[in-house]
């Protein structure tokens, strides 16, 4: 039936509240305490919902009548009539707008390089505000980032939704931390996206050592520059922006000490050329004497040049970033399942600690690993192991040249270059435990002997 205004005054209350409809989903809730107030029922993408439209009588028949058929007209035009209201609500209160809101916490890092703040605003315009930056943060709840995050993630991109989900939960913080909303429903959302895939980049195990030497020594397909960036980056491990944007200014040969800083002048029209060591802390890279000699060939190259690995086609910007890699494809490698430039770092990591000469600190120190401990952070950053480091990188350059003559396991190398008189005492040691491994009968597969082998290179080394 539908409602007048004598109709509505003669309403009581019940024990429950109850409806009252009028036509097209235009209904009173009446409550039990007395109060009435104005809802129209209306279905969007195939779900049905309700909006309220304010209470009775300060709404009276003929306002609430005139709301839902302005709404029914938003609906033929394909308007959600809630979010519709949520940007009018932003505007009206532009302050509590998620898009302001947002860009406002994004003034607040500080830390932030020019490059990745930059990366940080296209990111959010492209995947974050077409879908909710009209929105009020107080109208936001749970279901609307999920819904919005599940739209990246059916385009494959699980590691842009990952990482949006993380902005839009920081964004939220802020809006509660500056008094503009109550709660954080983003806090909700721990598991609302797949886990991005990790793919590990490949590295060759040590035994191949010598035949990528024997490759990268006959590299011919390319400049010879790139030959000794290869070689280069095999020697000090270094990562791809490090050694790429690297400055002749930055090299003390005197010394023999690189010092890759925290942020370098930005090359116009270059991606991320403002890159410097990872950690935003001043990175010292030992030189090995087989180091200061590449350099030394590279200085030959491109000295008089700032940068010490220019483009092939303009020496003022860098060489391209899958130079590299591109290099090691010639050389007849998958740079996707055997090895790439970045995973030089994985087979220098791993040599550095089966040899057991270095500490743990020394080795992630050099690799310029981040330390999740604050106060280990602290001590390690001051610390440095620098005369450790030192020693380290010419010892690993002196492991290449010996890999050059044929696969050394990298413990016997160790063993084979320790002080004499550690080298006799570990000899003394492997004829004590290679007798006893003569009276052990190994099982009908031999894994005991393995296992028992195992232990006795473990022994050996500790005797050093």
């Amino acid at each position: 039936m539908h409602l007048n205004d004598s109709k509505i005054r003669n309403l009581k209350p019940a024990a429950k509240p109850f409806k009252v409809s009028d036509s097209h989903g235009l209904y009173l809730l009446v409550n039990p305490t007395g109060s009435r107030a104005w809802y129209l029922k209306y279905r969007f993408n195939k779900k049905e919902s309700r909006i309220a439209l304010g209470a009775y009588p300060q709404v009276s028949l003929a306002d609430a009548r005139q709301q839902r058929d302005t709404i029914r007209k938003m609906l033929a035009q394909n308007i959600n009539p809630a979010q519709q209201r949520a940007a009018e609500k932003s505007v009206a209160c532009p302050e509590k707008c998620f898009r302001t809101v947002a860009l406002a916490w994004h003034k607040t890092n500080k830390k932030w390089s020019a490059d990745y703040a930059d990366r940080i605003l296209t990111s959010m315009e492209n995947h974050i505000f077409p879908a909710i930056g009209h929105r009020s943060v107080t109208s936001l709840r749970a279901k609307d980032f999920t819904a919005l995050l599940r739209v990246i993630e059916d385009k494959g991109f699980l590691e842009v939704a990952s990482r949006t989900r993380q902005r839009i939960c920081n964004i939220m913080r802020y809006a509660v931390q500056q008094g503009l909303t109550e709660n954080n429903p983003a806090m909700h959302l721990e598991g609302a996206t797949a886990a991005p895939d990790t793919s590990h980049r490949p590295a060759l195990p040590a035994e191949h050592l010598p035949e990528l030497l024997a490759r990268i020594d006959g590299y011919q397909q390319g400049r010879e520059l790139t030959r000794l960036a290869v070689l280069l980056t095999l020697h000090l491990f270094i990562r791809s922006s490090e050694l790429r944007f690297a400055r002749w200014s930055e090299i003390d040969f005197r010394n023999k000490i690189w010092t890759i800083p925290a942020t370098r002048e930005t090359i116009a029209k270059v991606r991320f050329s403002d890159r410097g060591a990872k950690m935003k802390t001043p990175h010292l890279v030992p030189l090995s004497r087989q180091a200061i000699a590449i350099l030394k060939k590279i200085q030959e190259i491109s000295g008089h040049h700032e940068l010490v690995f220019p483009g092939d086609h303009n020496p003022f910007r860098p060489m391209s970033e899958n130079t590299i890699n591109r290099a090691l494809r010639l050389m007849g490698y998958d740079t996707k399942t055997e090895v790439c430039g970045h995973g030089f770092r994985t087979m220098a990591c791993s040599a550095l600690a089966e040899s057991e000469l270095w500490s743990r600190d020394a080795v992630e120190r050099q690799m310029s690993h981040q330390e999740r401990n604050n106060v280990r952070a602290a001590y390690v950053h001051k610390a440095k192991h620098l005369e450790a480091r030192k020693a380290m990188m010419q010892w690993w350059s002196d492991y290449l040249d010996a890999c050059r003559e044929g696969y050394t396991a990298p413990y016997l190398y160790a063993l084979s270059t320790a002080p004499s008189d550690q080298l006799a005492a570990a000899k003394s040691e492997i004829i004590r435990l290679q007798a006893q491994l003569a009276a052990l009968t190994p099982d009908s597969g031999g894994r005991m002997q393995q296992e028992r082998q195992g232990n006795v290179r473990r022994q050996t080394i500790r005797t050093r």
